[in-house]
């Protein structure tokens, strides 16, 4: 199927679905799945996955909850969002990190390290999940050199296994 390795996939609990949930739903903006839906846990082989049903819809990266790509498609947030020029598509897509000139928009409410999801300017399709190396505010000054880190891209061992 593809080259990442899921281990121990295990059931959440009810409350650990719901804190996990609210978690979710609080950085981001807007409602993920609930308790009724079936959501487990599992390690991979870069940081722990988190399936909703069959799909993998987030991903646990130093001990922080967020969405995959796939699961910003289905949820559709718009906080915690960095807009990239269309010259910077190409690179983000390979797993490049993002430069900060790059970058034309960025959510203020972003914090130093914080997990971020990566968007192009045209068509606001996400393109990646990293992690914010600046502030927002400092992310839209476009200061030289790398802003983002990539974690999770569009064509990465990740998201080919949701194909």
């Amino acid at each position: 199927m593809s080259d990442i390795m899921v281990r121990k996939r295990k059931r959440m609990r009810e409350k650990e679905i719901k804190a996990l949930s609210a978690n979710l739903r609080e950085m981001l903006g807007v409602p993920v799945f609930d308790e009724r839906d079936p959501v487990d846990m599992a390690e991979s082989t870069d940081y722990n996955v988190i399936f909703v049903g069959q799909d993998i819809i987030g991903l646990v990266y130093q001990e922080k909850p967020f969405l995959t790509v796939r699961g910003i498609l289905k949820y559709r947030p718009q906080a915690k969002a960095v807009t990239v020029d269309m010259g910077a598509v190409p690179y983000v897509t390979n797993g490049a990190d993002v430069m900060g000139p790059g970058i034309t928009d960025a959510d203020e409410s972003i914090a130093e390290g914080d997990i971020v999801w990566i968007r192009d300017v045209k068509n606001g399709a996400p393109l990646a999940i990293g992690m914010a190396l600046r502030s927002g505010i400092d992310l839209k000054a476009k200061a030289g050199g790398k802003a983002i880190k990539t974690i999770h891209y569009v064509g990465d061992k990740l998201w080919k296994t949701g194909e």
